[in-house]
């Protein structure tokens, strides 16, 4: 690149504001989870998008969509959740080669006594930080990122939908 356009102030701020954000809310968010439940990042995702469907569960080609991990990752992930009794792999019944996963009862509740204290410190560490016109202009904002970031190629969704 010949004429780079480089990043002016405020922008250089900004930027390395939210590198800092992206090293310590999610590394803080990880541990009270661990402290509390023995539960990693993922581990949740993986338990709220299942909770969140009417069966509890999904194929592993939609989760591995919606938590942006590579079908290896996702596989491996379900792996150590299944071992843990959090979740279970069932068969698809029209297509051989599809799998589900599915959550557990043991992984509902677990979900079920993770949440309010996960959400609760969301609120401390990021929501309740900002006044709420702050977080509706980092919601667009994070938004419009997220969706050319998912246009792109190269990127855990575009990975997870790869056959």
């Amino acid at each position: 690149m010949e004429n780079p356009r480089w990043l002016k102030d405020v922008e250089q701020r900004t930027w390395r504001a939210w590198l800092e954000v992206m090293r310590l809310l999610p590394a803080q968010l990880e541990d009270r989870l661990h402290e509390r439940h023995g539960l990693n990042l993922t581990d949740y995702q993986v338990l709220v998008e299942l909770s969140e469907t009417e069966e509890g569960k999904l194929r592993m080609t939609e989760l591995a969509n919606r938590t942006s991990l590579s079908k290896s990752r996702l596989s491996h992930q379900i792996g150590r959740m299944e071992k843990a009794g959090l979740v279970a792999r069932e068969e698809c019944p029209s297509d051989r080669r599809g799998a589900f996963a599915v959550i557990t009862g043991q992984g509902w509740d677990l979900i079920r006594a993770a949440a309010p204290g996960h959400v609760a410190d969301v609120r401390e560490l990021f929501v309740d930080l900002m006044s709420p016109q702050e977080v509706a202009v980092v919601g667009q904002a994070m938004g419009i990122i997220a969706e050319k970031l998912r246009q792109r190629p190269g990127t855990g969704c575009a990975n997870a939908l790869q056959p």
